[in-house]
């Protein structure tokens, strides 16, 4: 019988006392370390958290606040793979097709009230609905159908057979509120928390501190160690360094990479570094001119000194990229020859698409983060050479998501570690995805996607993806010429946090502070 990542098909994947044990153990705990409760956590974010409704939560600081108000059926241990959440158990039919899903028991929302199936339910169905606009309506997979078998099992009906499909209930928008207020008024949620998560909102001032305090009806007694958690806005990375130093904040979530390297010498902070997957995308509409031409594509590709962006953008935090969405952090990463710098070849190709002369640009980057901007000015004076006039523009990343995002023809992206192969492609390639921004629509690489995403054969699989992933090197709907690395920092006292791969992963509920941890020598 196929298996699934050694898991055969036809047996449950269960969340037991064991495997709670164990993502217990994972959590970072320094040997010899004494747990201590209480205390609240200065936790430092780079923007605001203007979405408080968790289904359409966007950007890292709003999904971390979600995670802390909320909780899904499954969420991300280390290594990727999902654990139990609000689901203690789950189990498929044989073709993926059907999946079911065992509440915990007592499960209770912050305002007292009970969550059931019924709750799970409409929270998916409202996930789904393109009126709700949660990003998570293209990556929670391919649901036909939801509903509740009893008040503590769901059964989901795919359209397809999805081999990730727990893995894909971890995405973070896929939290579950209340049913009774997506009925009556969910409009409440953009200004009121009512979920089953750590933590409960104390008060919300989204553009300056959000304050959290101990949820004592969360489903696990004994988590979380913390009494509260402050999340601060610094937009200044400088002055959210500063902030660290001084000790104003004990945890940054985000640490640019001159940042790091102030940091990482400070007697009082540790500087936490991991490989990921997370990368910024210079995405091109292939729907507008001249991006509707590969040959413009595959020029400005042949223009970029990969090695040379790893070293000026990610200060050689990072590794190059080949214009494929997949790291070497990814099980299903297929290698190919790094692209160098081809200038002839690239003032060929763009002269063979009738731009002999070159062609004017102006190619968009939001303030948030400044590495954006950086890799626009990078680009922009290496492809000057082959005929590439690119004008940049910088501007508010909230004028960038309105105004930008998945609607211009040129501009610079930037994603975390996706927890996938499928739901990288699945969010931001296939004609589908949930962030179609280069509209490149090429049904060739959407076959291949869907049947890997069916395909519970892991050699078969590689295969598929390692196809997919040419596709995308050779076509180029966006250059991708760097993946860097998460860089993170925190004060001495923070105990049991360790980054995850992930990136949107924070594990808050993990952590305690211990204020006699020595600082570094």
């Amino acid at each position: 019988m196929p298996s699934i990542s050694g898991i055969n098909r036809r047996q449950f994947i269960v969340g037991t006392a064991a495997a709670a044990a164990a993502f217990s153990l994972s959590s970072g705990f320094a040997l010899g370390a004494t747990l201590k409760r209480g205390g609240t956590l200065r936790v430092s974010v780079d923007q605001a958290m203007a979405k408080l409704n968790p289904l359409v939560a966007r950007v890292g600081p709003e999904y971390l606040l979600s995670e802390l108000l909320y909780s899904g059926l499954t969420r991300l241990g280390e290594g990727m793979s999902p654990v139990p959440d609000l689901a203690e158990s789950w189990r498929s039919n044989p073709e993926l097709t059907v999946w079911t899903f065992k509440l915990r028991q007592g499960l209770v929302f912050h305002d007292g009230s009970a969550c059931t199936s019924v709750d799970v339910v409409a929270s998916f169905l409202a996930i789904r609905d393109a009126k709700t606009g949660s990003p998570g309506r293209q990556n929670v997979g391919p649901i036909d159908k939801v509903r509740a078998i009893d008040v503590n099992t769901i059964e989901f009906t795919l359209s397809a057979p999805y081999v990730d499909f727990p893995t894909a209930l971890a995405f973070p928008n896929a939290k579950i509120v209340p049913a009774a207020v997506l009925k009556s008024n969910p409009a409440v949620l953009a200004h009121t928390a009512i979920g089953t998560g750590p933590f409960r909102l104390t008060s919300f001032h989204p553009d300056r501190v959000v304050t959290l305090a101990r949820n004592d009806r969360y489903w696990d007694p004994s988590r979380p160690y913390l009494e509260g958690i402050e999340l601060h806005v610094y937009p200044d990375p400088t002055a959210e360094g500063s902030a660290l130093l001084s000790g104003d904040i004990d945890l940054m979530t985000l640490v640019q990479p001159t940042e790091f390297a102030r940091l990482k010498d400070a007697p009082d902070v540790q500087a936490l570094r991991m490989p990921s997957g997370q990368f910024c995308n210079v995405n091109m509409g292939c729907n507008q001119k001249p991006f509707t031409d590969v040959r413009v594509r595959q020029a400005l590709a042949l223009t970029v000194d990969r090695r040379v962006m790893v070293d000026f953008v990610a200060e050689g935090y990072g590794q190059p990229g080949n214009d494929s969405p997949i790291s070497s952090a990814f099980n299903f990463y297929a290698p190919s020859q790094l692209k160098t710098p081809d200038i002839p070849k690239a003032r060929q190709l763009l002269a063979d698409a009738g731009y002999p002369n070159g062609v004017d640009l102006t190619l968009i980057a939001s303030d948030s983060a400044a590495i954006r901007t950086q890799m626009a000015v990078a680009m922009a004076e290496m492809a000057r050479p082959a005929g590439f006039r690119i004008t940049v523009q910088t501007m508010p990343h909230a004028t960038y998501l309105e105004q930008v995002w998945k609607k211009g023809a040129f501009y610079v992206g930037f994603y975390t570690m996706q927890p996938t192969v499928d739901s990288v492609f699945s969010l931001l390639y296939t004609s589908t995805a949930a962030w179609n921004e280069t509209h490149w629509n090429n049904k060739a690489f959407d076959r291949v996607v869907f049947e890997a995403r069916g395909t519970a054969d892991t050699a078969k699989r590689k295969q598929l993806y390692a196809q997919a992933q040419e596709m995308m090197t050779d076509d180029v709907p966006s250059v991708i010429p760097v993946f860097f690395d998460i860089l993170r920092a925190k004060r001495p006292n923070v105990q049991g946090y360790k980054i995850h791969p992930r990136g949107l992963v924070f594990r808050l509920d993990y952590v305690w502070l211990d204020d006699s941890a020595p600082a570094r020598g």
